[in-house]
């Protein structure tokens, strides 16, 4: 298959996706509580699925033609590390 994801790689994606639902869940928590539930949270994380995950998926298939075999994997995990600071940083801000 081309582009296949690697263990780690396919790791690194489990908690990106795990940091984006569990900040959504705190975010459903914190409106639904304050009686104000709005669609702007939902669409917000469909908007960091466009902005966030699917460069990461299209890194790793990019990955597949890297000559160097580690270029575009560093790229990679230093995104996927960055959305997973920017997400605890907005759960330590909701908190």
């Amino acid at each position: 298959m081309f582009g296949t994801l690697t263990h780690w790689m396919e790791v690194a994606m489990w908690v990106v996706m795990g940091s984006m639902a569990l900040d959504l869940v705190i975010g459903l928590f914190k409106s639904m509580s304050g009686g104000k539930l709005s669609h702007e949270l939902v669409l917000g994380y469909l908007k960091d699925m466009v902005y966030y995950v699917l460069p990461l998926f299209m890194l790793a298939g990019l990955a597949a033609m890297d000559v160097t075999g580690w270029i575009v994997l560093v790229g990679y995990y230093l995104g996927a590390l960055a959305v997973v600071i920017k997400y605890l940083m907005d759960m330590k801000s909701k908190l």
